[in-house]
């Protein structure tokens, strides 16, 4: 018995792990559907300014009388653009969250697993039961799991970063570089593994 306390240390700490991980995944998959009407809303914005700079409100009869319309027009659309923005920051700071909530809890997974390893032994490392996958399969999974969410942030943050006024065209081609993004990313990987490790999160 004494012996395979170390192997349910690190078991523990893995099942702890993976429940904060399927939590954490939740606020993920919000955030992001949260994300694409906001990145709509200032596509549209973006293509309205566009439209606005082309016309020629002198041109206009019944504009003439309101020689600053133009200008108020467009305060007032990049007024609403900063709203949408701060939104969107809003949403990107969530995943920066989820980010470093899932990376402590990997990191804490790793240091345990260090400290239990002699004790434990390969053997047992490599060994999956009728209901979980082996310490050395789910170690493997944190991984990829804690570089998704890395990568995927690191993208996501680069795009929106990118955003400025000046350039109308490439805000309006956002929803598409943000589709672009997922569908790049392996999109189910965090729930595939989740599955993988349901019989062991019950036990």
């Amino acid at each position: 018995m004494t012996q395979d306390r170390p192997l349910l240390a690190v078991q523990e700490a893995l099942k702890k792990c993976f429940l904060v991980v399927e939590e954490q995944q939740g606020l993920w998959q919000s955030a992001l559907q949260d994300c694409q009407p906001l990145l709509s809303s200032l596509s549209n914005l973006a293509e309205q300014l566009q439209a606005a700079q082309n016309l020629r409100f002198e041109d206009v009869p019944a504009l003439r009388a309101f020689p600053d319309l133009k200008e108020r027009l467009r305060r007032k659309q990049l007024a609403a653009g900063d709203i949408v923005l701060d939104k969107l920051g809003e949403r990107l700071a969530i995943l920066l969250k989820v980010r470093d909530a899932v990376s402590s809890h990997v990191e804490r997974v790793f240091q345990i697993y260090e400290q239990h390893a002699d004790a434990v032994g390969i053997d047992a490392v490599l060994q999956p039961s009728a209901v979980s996958p082996s310490v050395a399969d789910m170690l493997e999974w944190l991984q990829d799991i804690e570089r998704h969410y890395r990568k995927s942030y690191l993208k996501r943050k680069y795009l929106l970063s990118s955003i400025q006024w000046g350039d109308l065209a490439n805000i309006q081609a956002l929803p598409k570089a943000w589709d672009r993004i997922s569908k790049d990313e392996h999109q189910d990987l965090v729930q595939d593994i989740l599955l993988n490790v349901s019989f062991f999160l019950e036990e």
